[in-house]
């Protein structure tokens, strides 16, 4: 049973930083991709990497925010600075992968609450 579980969200100032972190817990067979969503209201995507180390970034996060990865620890990070009022959301790590069979696998966090307020 593989679970995502997320810590690092809460209530920050514009302008300051948070880190999220999502643990996987479980086994998975091969990561192909690791990202971060956020909703508010839509869902949109913010970070993710690629198993190859690849980043890409929303182009409104695009030099304040950066996606990383503990691989021996599974884990994926989302530094995120310089924190606006917009940036307000639940945030939701996703991992995609495959099976040793090839089959497509997907998994989600619970989310994790970002408020940007002062």
């Amino acid at each position: 049973q593989v679970q995502l579980v997320e810590s690092g969200g809460g209530l920050v100032q514009p302008g300051g930083s948070l880190r999220l972190s999502c643990a996987i817990s479980g086994s998975i067979f091969s990561i192909n991709l690791m990202a971060w969503y956020r909703q508010a209201p839509q869902r949109e995507l913010v970070a993710a990497i690629s198993s190859g180390g690849a980043t890409n970034y929303a182009d409104s996060v695009k030099g304040r925010f950066t996606i990383s990865r503990d691989i021996a620890k599974s884990t994926v990070f989302l530094q995120m600075n310089s924190l606006k009022p917009e940036d307000t959301a639940a945030y939701y790590c996703n991992v995609a992968g495959t099976t040793a069979w090839g089959a497509p696998v997907e998994y989600w966090g619970q989310g994790a609450q970002v408020t940007v307020s002062s």
